[in-house]
């Protein structure tokens, strides 16, 4: 399935979701930008696909869609059916499982991958994808661990993760947003937010050859329709509003997050804040 195929089929996916209940439009752009990187990777109709991280299913619609009827898609999350906001993640599974990608679609939440009761057999899977779901790892090496785990049991990897280098003035606010909440995170508050270990291509670049993958590519995203900056800079100013969480800092790193956040506060715009960039990365 082409781009162009996908994109044409963006619109009926996006409603097929029940976050589209709540906001049609934020759900149809997500859907978009997860047809586009989709259409790009040249997944074949008939292909296994393994997504880990998968969430409420925005790209597990879009995997399903790209393999048909005769494919599969196994979508695997560590949280709970009821995790979520407005809708949880099972609520979301529920309608996509009641609709016509359902009988594609096997979810597991509650599953942790690094678990060795979680197994199957080597080359099970054509992909194994990973899609705006690795900053919530909570290190770097519980994500290499995970890759190097999924190694003998998928032949490629698709990997999409927003790209901390701003290429313009514009995303600075997201950037800061996301680095407050990883100094957070790395100090010891620790928390449910999408945010918690940030870290940069170049650092994926080194960390897939300790996990056994060699890099096929890795190229730019746009992203300039997506609302996530926006949704960041709100989590990451409610976060440093949070005495509980704060008072678990030490107090110089509680000091500087004050100071980061009160200077978020005077560069984010009430709305409207432009998203970073992201990258995607190939892997075989």
């Amino acid at each position: 399935m082409n781009h162009a195929d996908l994109r044409a089929k963006a619109l009926s996916l996006a409603a097929g979701m029940a976050a589209a209940d709540h906001s049609p439009d934020i759900q149809l752009s997500q859907t978009r930008h997860r047809a586009a990187l989709v259409a790009s990777w040249h997944i074949a109709p008939g292909s296994t696909v393994l997504e880990l991280g998968c969430g409420q299913g925005d790209m597990t619609a879009v995997l399903a869609e790209a393999v048909g009827p005769k494919g599969r898609v196994v979508a695997v999350d560590v949280a709970e059916p009821s995790y979520g906001a407005p809708v949880t993640l099972g609520e979301s599974a529920a309608r996509l499982a009641a609709g016509p990608l359902g009988p594609r679609i096997d979810f597991r939440f509650g599953t942790n991958v690094l678990d060795p009761a979680v197994d199957f057999p080597d080359g099970t899977f054509d992909h194994v994808v990973l899609a705006h779901c690795s900053w919530y790892f909570a290190s770097l090496r519980q994500l290499r661990d995970t890759l190097a785990r999924v190694r003998p049991w998928a032949r490629h990897l698709w990997f999409t993760e927003w790209d901390l280098t701003p290429t313009s003035g514009d995303q600075l606010a997201h950037l800061l947003a996301v680095l407050i909440q990883g100094q957070i995170e790395a100090a010891g508050s620790h928390g449910e937010g999408n945010v918690r270990t940030p870290f940069s291509r170049e650092e994926l670049l080194r960390l897939l050859p300790e996990a056994g993958w060699t890099t096929d590519g890795s190229g730019s995203v746009n992203t300039e329709d997506l609302q996530d900056g926006d949704w960041e800079i709100a989590a990451c100013l409610d976060l440093a509003g949070t005495e509980e969480r704060l008072a678990a800092l030490p107090e110089p790193v509680r000091q500087i997050v004050l100071s980061q956040a009160d200077v978020l506060r005077a560069i984010a715009k009430p709305h409207g804040n432009q998203a970073l960039a992201a990258y995607s990365v190939t892997a075989r």
